[in-house]
């Protein structure tokens, strides 16, 4: 269990912040920015979820569609702690992110893309507020995919982390389709 009875403690006003296990690195390090990143997407998704809880008349899809971002939103604090920590000083039981979480996503989009006619062209972002809402969270997957990715050519990090993010972007983007076709929002096309 995690308590935090204080939010301020000042020793971050020098541009240094503690990864767990208390080493200190400077607020710009690629570590801190690849789990900063990962932390901005959550708060996307925590505001997908939002709409999704007022958009369409499907409560079955939105019921599905929520608690797969619930999941979701709790896979990326596990990814977020892995990514905190520097693999030699990982402990046993740690939250962070598994095989199982990639396989898991990867069976969503299944399940998911079974429902939706294949694409003819790219699609522009959008598809209603939760579809709109699901492609920004997508694009800020992909930023924390790259700075995941940048944080590996210098220090180490486990390769599911880096396939989580990926498979996630791919489930944001068939998610955004699926909920746009399950509400009845239309979906454009790019038309070059």
């Amino acid at each position: 269990m995690v308590r935090l009875n204080r939010i301020y403690t000042r020793t971050g006003d020098d541009g240094t912040t503690s990864l767990v296990g208390g080493e200190r690195v400077g607020k710009d390090d690629p570590r801190i920015e690849a789990f900063g990143t990962v932390d901005e997407l959550n708060a996307c998704i925590g505001l997908v979820r939002e709409a999704n809880s007022r958009q369409g008349s499907d409560a079955e899809a939105r019921a599905v569609l929520d608690a797969d971002l619930e999941h979701i939103q709790q896979t990326l604090f596990n990814l977020g702690s892995g990514l905190a920590t520097r693999m030699e000083t990982r402990w046993p039981g740690q939250p962070v992110v598994h095989d199982a979480d990639v396989t898991a996503l990867e069976a969503r989009i299944d399940a998911m893309n079974e429902e939706l006619p294949a694409l003819e062209s790219f699609v522009l972002p959008g598809g209603g507020p939760v579809g709109a809402a699901l492609h920004l969270a997508r694009t800020v997957c992909r930023r924390a995919e790259r700075r995941t990715l940048e944080l590996a050519r210098t220090d180490a990090v486990a390769p599911a982390d880096i396939m989580y993010l990926n498979r996630l972007s791919d489930l944001l983007f068939v998610a955004s389709r699926w909920v746009a076709r399950r509400h009845g929002e239309p979906e454009a096309l790019w038309m070059p």
